[in-house]
């Protein structure tokens, strides 16, 4: 009988390695769930923070205005010209901010238009006959429609000069 007792002996010598070892590897296994579980929920809160932070933006951006426009009268000036007369008939529509703009410009239309017929009487036909001329000519015309109606005041909002009618006799 006392062979039994030594072969007992080296199975619980055994046995408690494979106990230990299995202990271990649950131990680990946790953490490595716990650690991924972690790294899991602050990526969640950190793309719905982000979201939520896009989704703010979307709400606070007003929509787009749309735009203002004011026609004005048709003008015919004499241009500068070495052989014979020129003439240029043009009708012109400004894009303007916004209403408060149109009625800034209505109130000085007479210093807007004398602004415009020296700029355009200033122009030669050749000047303002090609598409660049033209596109250098809204760009003169924004410049003198934006100067400020008095000294130290406010320019206007003028952003576009579209032509209606353009014609050089």
């Amino acid at each position: 009988m006392a062979k039994a007792p030594a072969k007992a002996a080296p199975e619980q010598a055994e046995a408690a390695p494979a106990v230990k070892s299995k202990k271990k590897l649950i131990i680990i296994i946790a953490i490595a769930v716990l650690v991924l579980a972690g790294i899991g929920g602050g990526a969640a809160i950190f793309l719905s923070k982000k979201n939520s932070a896009n989704k703010d933006k979307e709400h606070k951006s007003e929509p787009a205005k749309a735009p203002v426009f004011m026609a004005l009268e048709p003008f015919v000036v004499n241009l500068q010209s070495d052989g014979g007369d020129k003439y240029l008939q043009v009708t012109m529509t400004l894009q303007v901010q916004d209403d408060e703009q149109v009625n800034i410009i209505k109130a000085n239309m007479p210093q807007v238009r004398s602004r415009l017929l020296l700029l355009l009487s200033s122009k030669e036909a050749a000047d303002i006959l090609s598409a660049s001329g033209k596109e250098k000519l809204v760009s003169d015309i924004i410049d003198r429609v934006n100067q400020p109606f008095t000294a130290k005041g406010e320019p206007q909002k003028v952003s576009g000069v579209f032509f209606t009618s353009f014609v050089v006799q």
